[in-house]
C-alpha cells in the first residue's frame, strides 16, 4: 500500500505541475500578445496625423522648390520672354500661399511608448509556488462500514484527524475494475446509501472531506471494496391502478379507477436480521387526497381482491398515521404521511416457541419510523417466515412511492 500510493502520489505531482506549467505557459502568451496590439493599436492611431502632416509639409516645400526654379529659369531667360515668365512666375507665386505649414505638434503631446512591467508579479508567484500543494500521509477520513441493502450499499466514513474539522464530504465510487471513479455524494452526513447497485458485484468507494472555511479537497481516504447480495427491491408489474417507473422501484397511482394493493414482486424484505430501510422503505415524493383505506406496509402474502393491507398477516400504517397490525388500528398513532415524508420498517425475530415447516408461534418486533417519530410492537404469526412481501394501496390518484 505504501509503495503504491507513493507511485500514485508522485504520477499525480508530476501531472499537475506539468499541467499547471503548460496553462502558465499559455496564460503569459496570451498576455504578451495583448500588450503587442496594445502598442500596435497606440502607435498606429498616434503616427497617423504625424505621417499626414509630414506630407503636407513635404508637398510644401516640393512647391515652393519648383516655383523657385521657375523664377531663376524667368531670370535667367531671353529678354523676349523674360517679361512673360515673370509675369506667369508672379501670377502663381501670388496664388500659393507659402507661408502657411500645418500645425506641429509640440513634442510632450507627442505619444511616447513604454511598458511597464511590475516585477513583484516573480515574488508573488513565487511565494505561491512554494506554498502550492501538500503531501499528507493519512487522511482526515476514512471508509468505516458498508451495510448491505436490496440493491444498495450503505456506506459509512468516519474523521480520523482530532484536528481536521470538516465541512463537507465527497463519497466517490467505482464499478468493478472501471477506470474513473464518479461523484455519488457531497454534504454534510456521515453516511450515504448509494443505490442501483448490481448484486454480488464489486464496488469500490472513497471519500475526502473539506475543512471549514476551506476551497480545497483533502486527499482521498484508502480504496475499500463493498458489495451486496441482496437483489433490489421492486413493484410487480401489471396492476391497472399503478404506474411504475423503468427499475420498476417507483409506483404512482394513476387516475384509473381501478383499486388493489400493489405488491413487491418477490418477498424480498428478510427477517432474521434488523433490517433498516433508509428513506426508507417507502420514500413518499408526491401525495394525493388521503382516504383512510390507504397503507404502506408489510405482509406475510400477496392476497389477491384486498383493497387494503389493513387486514391479517400484514403490518402497515395508513397516510394519517394510523398504525394497523393484523387488520386491527393500534391506539399509538404516527405523525400522517405528507409530500417528502419518510417511513421505515425495521424487524428482528423473537421466536416464542418451537417452529417448524408445520408452523409454530412465531413474533417478529417490529418497529415503524416517521417523521422522527416510531411505534414498536409484537407481530404474533402463527408460521415461521423468512422474508415478507410490502405493499401498498391508495384510493387516489397523485400518490408517489420509492422503496429501497
Amino acid at each position: 500500500q505504501i509503495k503504491d500510493s507513493a507511485t500514485l502520489t508522485r504520477d499525480v505531482l508530476e501531472q499537475h505541475f506539468n499541467d499547471l506549467k503548460g496553462t502558465l505557459k499559455k496564460l503569459l502568451d496570451e498576455r504578451l500578445m495583448s500588450l503587442l496590439q496594445e502598442v500596435d493599436v497606440i502607435e498606429q492611431e498616434s503616427i497617423k496625423p504625424l505621417d499626414e502632416c509630414q506630407k503636407l509639409i513635404e508637398h510644401g516645400v516640393s512647391t515652393a522648390d519648383d516655383l523657385l526654379r521657375e523664377g531663376e529659369s524667368a531670370v535667367d531667360g531671353d529678354v523676349g520672354q523674360q517679361n512673360e515668365k515673370l509675369c506667369n512666375f508672379t501670377k502663381k507665386a501670388l496664388h500659393i500661399q507659402l507661408d502657411s505649414l500645418p500645425e506641429v505638434p509640440s513634442l510632450v503631446d507627442v505619444p511616447c511608448l513604454s511598458a511597464q512591467l511590475d516585477d513583484c508579479l516573480l515574488t508573488i508567484l513565487k511565494n505561491q509556488i512554494f506554498r502550492h500543494g501538500t503531501v499528507a500521509s493519512r487522511p482526515p477520513v476514512q471508509l468505516e462500514e458498508f451495510v448491505e441493502k436490496p440493491g444498495g450499499i450503505l456506506v459509512r466514513w468516519c474523521k480520523v484527524d482530532e484536528d481536521f474539522v470538516p465541512q463537507d464530504y465527497r463519497l466517490q465510487y467505482r464499478k468493478g475494475s472501471a477506470s474513473h471513479f464518479e461523484d455519488v455524494y457531497v454534504g454534510s452526513e456521515t453516511e450515504f446509501m448509494v443505490l442501483h447497485i448490481d448484486p454480488n458485484v464489486d464496488y469500490q468507494f472513497r471519500v475526502c472531506a473539506r475543512g471549514d472555511g476551506r476551497q480545497e479537497w483533502s486527499p482521498w481516504s484508502v480504496p475499500q471494496s463493498g458489495r451486496t447480495s441482496l437483489v433490489p427491491h421492486e413493484w410487480t408489474t401489471g396492476l391497472e391502478g399503478y404506474s411504475l417507473s423503468s427499475r420498476r422501484n417507483i409506483a404512482l397511482r394513476n387516475d384509473s379507477q381501478s383499486c388493489g394493493v400493489l405488491y413487491s414482486k418477490a418477498p424480498t424484505y428478510f427477517c432474521g436480521q434488523t433490517l433498516t430501510f433508509r428513506q426508507v422503505l417507502f420514500g413518499i415524493e408526491t401525495v394525493g387526497q388521503p382516504d383512510r383505506r390507504d397503507s404502506l406496509g408489510v405482509c406475510v402474502e400477496q392476497r389477491n381482491g384486498d383493497d387494503s393491507l389493513q387486514r391479517d398477516k400484514a403490518v402497515c400504517i395508513s397516510t394519517n398515521g394510523a398504525v394497523f397490525v393484523n387488520g386491527k388500528e393500534m391506539t399509538n398513532q404516527l405523525p400522517a404521511v405528507t409530500s417528502g415524508s419518510t417511513v421505515t420498517f425495521d424487524m428482528e425475530v423473537v421466536q416464542l416457541g418451537p417452529c417448524s415447516n408445520e408452523g409454530g408461534n412465531f413474533k417478529l418486533r417490529v418497529t415503524i419510523s416517521s417523521n422522527n417519530r416510531e411505534v414498536v410492537f409484537d407481530w404474533v404469526l402463527d408460521q415461521c417466515c423468512g422474508s415478507l412481501y410490502f405493499g401498498c394501496s391508495f384510493s387516489y390518484p397523485g400518490w408517489k412511492v420509492l422503496v429501497f
